[in-house]
């Protein structure tokens, strides 16, 4: 339309007199009711008590009746007993709680999930010993067995990737799920120095615990001089996509080769912030040159809409090496992604 004084009466009709929580397209008058409040308010992102993603906040044991009120229970898991390299991502639930404003509304899955589903940050698992970590593991375990009794989704921040080992054993205790694995490194090694429950082992450990499929897993982004040593993978059925080959094979073309893996099967996605390149995740404890750019994993994340999620992970989040706070951004913004999908998924549970 050719601009004109008509034009710009128009305008000044529909714009003059309204805050800016007034929307004419339905799809954002829908998000905005839900954001804001008297008059074009909204809450401050800088204010008040710090929670994953902005969640309202609750204390898991305060009220059974409210835990099964939930749809997803956003978690964090501060340990890092199992790491081979560098330690810190203890501090990445707290990391990520300091991100001060990462949502509220998803402009690719048009969703708003924080405001659309029954969701809460409900703290960090109560670790019985900061130093023993088969203890550390059991915690985590019965923490989200918990959840997972309660029917509730479990969305939880590491941590180590170690965590996410009995994190699958109360999840898979009824039937083995599979797995979409965002990584550098595919986490099938076998024991080190006497010790196999470190982070570079949970899925060899949970697939031979019967609660993980490696037929319905495939590991995308797998690079760097250890690749010698995930032979675990590829011999027990795992799909493995290395990282040289995502230019070749292009995202799309992943995205479907993954949902052709996990079909329509429970399945749990676990995101390692060092599947990303140190160019944008540098607080990590094995960063690996030659990773996702965050736009492409965006684009892959994203392409998993409609998938049957039953829970998720972002792990690896070691926020002293960065002091630029750049990879608590980006691993804040990667959970919000992976609690968009949530809302998608058949598995939400109805409340």
């Amino acid at each position: 339309m050719t601009w004109n004084a008509e034009k710009l009466d128009e305008l000044r009709t529909l714009f003059s007199d309204k805050d800016g929580g007034t929307m004419h397209d339905p799809e954002f008058a829908r998000i905005a009711g839900h954001i804001f409040r008297d008059g074009g308010r909204r809450q401050f992102p800088y204010a008040g008590h710090p929670t994953l993603l902005d969640a309202p906040a609750m204390v898991l044991g305060s009220s059974d009746d409210d835990l099964a009120k939930l749809q997803v229970a956003l978690y964090g898991m501060p340990m890092d007993l199992g790491v081979t390299n560098r330690g810190g991502a203890r501090f990445g639930p707290r990391a990520l709680r300091g991100i001060e404003r990462t949502g509220p509304y998803n402009d690719v899955l048009h969703c708003a999930p924080v405001h659309e589903m029954r969701v809460a940050d409900i703290g960090d698992v109560p670790f019985k010993s900061r130093f023993d970590l088969a203890t550390s593991h059991s915690d985590i375990e019965a923490f989200v067995g918990c959840l997972v009794e309660a029917g509730v989704m479990p969305l939880g921040v590491g941590g180590d990737h170690s965590v996410s080992h009995p994190v699958l054993r109360a999840i898979g205790a009824r039937r083995a799920v599979g797995m979409i694995h965002i990584d550098a490194h595919c986490d099938t090694g076998g024991p080190y120095e006497g010790e196999k429950f470190h982070h570079g082992g949970p899925f060899r450990n949970a697939v031979l615990d019967g609660v993980l499929d490696p037929t319905r897993t495939i590991q995308i982004g797998i690079r760097g001089s250890a690749a010698y040593i995930w032979e675990f993978s590829r011999m027990s059925g795992m799909t493995v996509i290395e990282a040289h080959r995502i230019g070749e094979l292009g995202i799309p073309a992943i995205v479907e080769m993954a949902r052709k893996v996990v079909w329509d099967g429970p399945t749990y996605l676990s995101f390692d912030i060092d599947s990303l390149d140190p160019a944008f995740a540098p607080g990590t404890g094995t960063p690996e040159a030659g990773g996702f750019t965050m736009r492409e994993a965006l684009a892959l994340v994203r392409g998993f809409k409609g998938v049957n999620f039953v829970g998720g992970d972002v792990v690896e989040v070691a926020p002293a090496y960065d002091p630029t706070t750049n990879t608590a951004q980006n691993g804040s913004q990667i959970l919000f992604e992976l609690l968009s999908l949530m809302q998608f998924s058949p598995s939400l549970p109805a409340r």
